[in-house]
């Protein structure tokens, strides 16, 4: 389980956004691709108190309405419950086939330097990310046994890390996977940071949006417009909070918390809204 969630979430680099084709908004309700019918699933209140919990499941405090936690935890009861899964990268506990980790051109297995343990899933090809999309697929299952409303896969953003490695068009086909696996069990499913794919979202079949960080790097607008402000944005630092509040704190979801995404019984714990 993730602590420390702002190192891997970095703007994609500007070469990205110009390669990016732009895809048509759905008008209303939750996304699908192009030619379907808006899947049947239970979207998150716009603007809502919520609070980002991957850090360790606690009781939420008053008046929140959203809760993200990770998938070992359970979700919190009469909220709308988000529950983060690890999607594009491994955990460092996690087993996976070889076969199905990202090498580099010396044949080495790709890891996140910032999160030690972390390898980088193989997307490169349809098979590869079907299978990806089963496994991952299982713990989508396990998070809506557990009454959880959505999921959040992280590391959408990967491609734009290992831009020699991974393209746009790799995590967009992946992405879709996974949303028919989330739409399938009912559960909603959030596009995580990477702003440049956020115009793509008649594509990748994702719902609404959770963001860190789009006050400090002045990106919340990227995902306020595609995703019709359904989307909940947490900051880590004064500056940025400040800066979401100003500009959208009447509109998205913001909340601050401690870079840790600790408990409360942590000196370090911080959260303010607002």
């Amino acid at each position: 389980m993730r602590h420390s969630p702002t190192a891997r979430t970095r703007p994609a680099v500007a070469l990205t956004l110009a390669v990016l084709a732009v895809a048509a908004l759905p008008a209303c309700g939750a996304s699908a691709a192009k030619g379907e019918e808006a899947p049947d699933v239970k979207l998150p209140p716009v603007g809502a108190d919520w609070d980002y919990q991957i850090g360790g499941a606690y009781p939420p405090p008053k008046g929140v309405e959203i809760v993200a936690r990770d998938r070992a935890d359970d979700p919190a009861s009469g909220l709308y419950n988000v529950c983060y899964v690890n999607t594009f990268q491994t955990q460092p506990d996690e087993k996976w086939p070889s076969r199905l980790l990202l090498h580099d051109a010396k044949g080495e297995v790709v890891g996140d330097p910032e999160w030690d343990g972390e390898s980088v899933l193989d997307i490169t090809t349809a098979a590869k990310r079907e299978e990806a999309a089963e496994r991952v697929g299982a713990w989508f299952e396990s998070c809506a046994d557990k009454g959880f409303d959505a999921v959040e896969p992280d590391n959408l953003d990967t491609f734009t890390r290992w831009p020699d490695l991974l393209t746009a068009d790799q995590a967009t086909a992946y992405a879709s996977l996974l949303s028919k696996r989330a739409h399938e069990l009912g559960l909603a499913i959030a596009q995580k940071n990477t702003g440049p794919l956020a115009a793509r979202r008649a594509k990748t079949g994702l719902d609404f949006a959770v963001v860190e960080e789009c006050g400090r790097y002045d990106e919340c607008g990227e995902f306020a417009k595609p995703y019709q402000d359904r989307v909940v944005v947490v900051e880590y630092e004064d500056k940025g909070m400040a800066k979401a509040c100003d500009g959208f704190g009447d509109r998205l979801s913001v909340v601050r918390r401690d870079v840790d995404v600790s408990t409360p019984d942590d000196d370090g714990y911080v959260r303010e809204v607002c």
